[in-house]
């Protein structure tokens, strides 16, 4: 068996409007997709959902949803961009707080760091020139 590439990511959201207008707004992603318990964003090929914890449980039941409750964040989802200079700027002009600003990684990438209203940790990134 071959897995394709990841087509969605799903994040569970308890504040479904809030974190709606955290992504549509300051973070400027198109809505293509909305109901009682989700909202369907596109990032390039895959899709980008917020869903209500309530519809996750109905899902993929209560257990499954509560097995991970160590207090730890278990994801961390990493967008590349252009120039996260830019992009810092843009999101800190809309009121966005960094949990850490840019930095040039050992690694070789850019690196800033923010989280959600909900506390899902996002890292922006971009290649630095060799």
């Amino acid at each position: 068996m071959v897995f394709g590439n990841i087509s969605a990511a799903v994040l569970f959201v308890e504040d479904l409007n809030k974190c709606m207008l955290f992504y549509r707004d300051t973070l400027g992603l198109a809505l293509t997709f909305n109901d009682d318990v989700s909202y369907a964003f596109k990032l390039g090929h895959q899709d980008f959902v917020i869903l209500k914890i309530s519809a996750a449980i109905e899902m993929v039941t209560e257990a499954a949803m509560g097995q991970h409750k160590g207090g730890w964040h278990n994801v961390l989802l990493c967008t590349g961009v252009d120039d996260v200079d830019a992009v810092y700027k843009d999101l800190t002009a809309k009121g966005l707080k960094f949990i850490k600003p840019p930095i040039s990684q050992a690694w070789g990438r850019r690196t800033a760091y923010f989280a959600d209203p909900e506390g899902n940790l996002w890292e922006l990134w971009q290649e630095l020139s060799s």
